[in-house]
C-alpha cells in the first residue's frame, strides 16, 4: 500500500507549487502549459506520448498538486480510472481537474479518486491568445473544499466568462450547443459535395454568397478545418446526441413532407410549425437579441471584403499606442471606414483600418512610412 498524503487542515487554503497535464503534448496540452506557466507563475510538468519530456505516471501523481486531464474524449474515463489506481490514496489533499467536452464520465472517474474534483470545458479550441477572454468555459464544481478558492483564482486568470453546471446537465446541453450544430453543418457540407459536379465548389458559389451562407461555410471550414478525431468524439462519446438527432431529423424530415407535398396546406403548416410557434417558443425578446448579433456580423463580413486597407501590428501593449496610430492617418487627410482588432495566424493582435474611398499610392506610401519609421507600428497587410 502507498502511503497517504495527509488531509489539509479544515481551515487551510490550498494553493499549488506544481501542475500536472496528462496530455501535454496536445493542443490543449500545450496552451494550458503555457497558460499556467506564463499567467499563473506555476511549474508545469507533463505526460504525453508526443512529448520528449514526458515524465512517468508515478512522477505526475507524487508531484504535482494538481493534475488536468486533458485527453482525447474517448480515452479520458479510462485513463483518469488507471491514475486511480496507480494514485492509491497519495492524491488525497490534492485537485484533480478535466478539459474534455464531456463531463459526466469523465467527472464521475475522478470522484473514484480521493482527490477534490472538478470539470472544465472552455467552449472553443485552443486559442491564439494567452487566455480565453471573449469565451465561455463551463465549471462544474463536483468535490471542492480547501481547493474551491484557487480554482475561481484559475477561472479569474482565465479571464473566460464561466458558467457553473452539473456534469449531466451540461452534457444535455452540449448536445445542442456542440453535437447539434456540428451535424447540421457537416450535413450541410455534404449537400454542398453533391452539387459540386454541377454547380462547382465554394469557389463558384460565394460570388453569390448572402451573409447566411458565410456565415455557414465559415463553420464548415472551421469544422473541416480542425482534429477530426474531437469532432467524431463529440458526436459518439455524449450519451445525449443521439436523442437530439432524431428530433432533428423529425424536423426535417417534416419539413421535407411539406415541400413535397407544395399545395397550400403544406404551406399553411410550415407556416405554423417552423415560423410561428418557433418564434413564439423562443420569444420575442431573444429573436431581437440574436437578430442584432446578425446585422452586426453582417457589418462586419461587409467591413472585412473592403480592398483598400491597411492591417497594422502595434508591438508596444501601451494605453495610447492605437492614438498615435490614428493620429498619423489624421494627419494626412486620410478618412477611415472602419477599424478592427483581429489576431494574425501566428496569434499577434493588429488593427485592420478601412479607408473611405481607397488612399492616394503616395500618401499611402508616406502613411507606411510614417507607422515603420516611426516605431509606432509594423504593417502586415499594405
Amino acid at each position: 500500500m502507498s502511503p497517504v498524503a495527509p488531509a489539509l487542515p479544515s481551515d487551510s487554503q490550498a494553493r499549488p507549487r506544481i501542475v500536472g497535464i496528462v496530455g501535454s503534448g496536445g493542443a490543449y496540452g500545450r496552451w494550458l502549459t503555457r497558460f499556467f506557466r506564463e499567467r499563473m507563475g506555476l511549474e508545469v510538468i507533463g505526460r504525453d506520448p508526443a512529448s520528449a519530456d514526458s515524465v512517468s505516471e508515478d512522477t505526475l501523481i507524487g508531484q504535482a498538486d494538481v493534475l488536468v486531464f486533458s485527453a482525447p474524449i474517448r480515452i479520458t474515463s479510462e485513463l483518469i480510472a488507471d491514475y486511480v489506481r496507480r494514485a492509491d490514496g497519495r492524491e488525497r489533499g490534492k485537485l484533480w481537474l478535466d478539459v474534455t467536452s464531456v463531463k459526466s464520465q469523465p467527472v464521475a472517474a475522478m470522484l473514484d479518486s480521493q482527490a477534490e474534483v472538478a470539470g472544465l470545458h472552455p467552449m472553443t479550441a485552443p486559442p491564439k491568445a494567452p487566455t480565453l477572454k471573449g469565451r465561455v468555459m463551463v465549471v462544474c464544481e463536483a468535490r471542492l473544499q480547501h481547493w474551491r478558492g484557487w480554482l475561481h483564482e484559475l477561472m479569474r486568470a482565465s479571464q473566460a466568462e464561466c458558467v457553473q453546471s452539473t456534469p449531466d446537465h451540461h452534457d444535455r446541453v452540449m448536445a445542442l450547443v456542440q453535437a447539434m450544430v456540428h451535424a447540421t453543418h457537416l450535413s450541410q457540407a455534404g449537400v454542398l459535395r453533391h452539387y459540386m459536379g454541377s454547380l462547382g465548389g465554394l469557389d463558384k458559389l460565394m460570388p453569390y454568397r448572402s451573409t447566411s451562407f458565410e456565415m455557414d461555410t465559415t463553420m464548415m471550414a472551421r469544422i473541416l478545418s480542425l482534429n477530426p478525431a474531437i469532432y467524431e468524439d463529440i458526436q459518439f462519446g455524449n450519451a445525449y446526441v443521439r436523442e437530439m438527432l432524431e428530433h432533428l431529423l423529425d424536423e426535417v424530415e417534416r419539413l421535407h413532407d411539406q415541400v413535397s407535398r407544395g399545395d397550400d396546406a403544406a404551406r399553411a403548416e410550415f407556416r405554423e410549425h417552423f415560423l410561428h410557434t418557433n418564434h413564439e417558443a423562443l420569444g420575442e425578446t431573444a429573436l431581437a437579441e440574436g437578430n442584432y448579433s446578425f446585422e452586426r456580423l453582417s457589418y462586419l463580413l461587409a467591413d472585412l471584403t473592403e480592398t483598400h486597407y491597411l492591417s497594422v501590428h502595434l508591438p508596444e501593449d501601451r494605453s495610447g499606442s492605437l492614438r498615435v496610430l490614428l493620429h498619423i492617418f489624421e494627419r494626412h487627410g486620410v478618412s477611415l471606414s472602419s477599424i478592427h482588432s483581429s489576431r494574425t495566424p501566428d496569434g499577434e493582435v493588429h488593427f485592420r483600418i478601412g479607408f473611405q474611398g481607397g488612399i492616394d499610392p503616395d500618401v499611402r506610401r508616406i502613411v507606411i512610412g510614417e507607422i515603420e519609421g516611426g516605431g509606432t507600428g509594423r504593417v502586415l497587410s499594405r
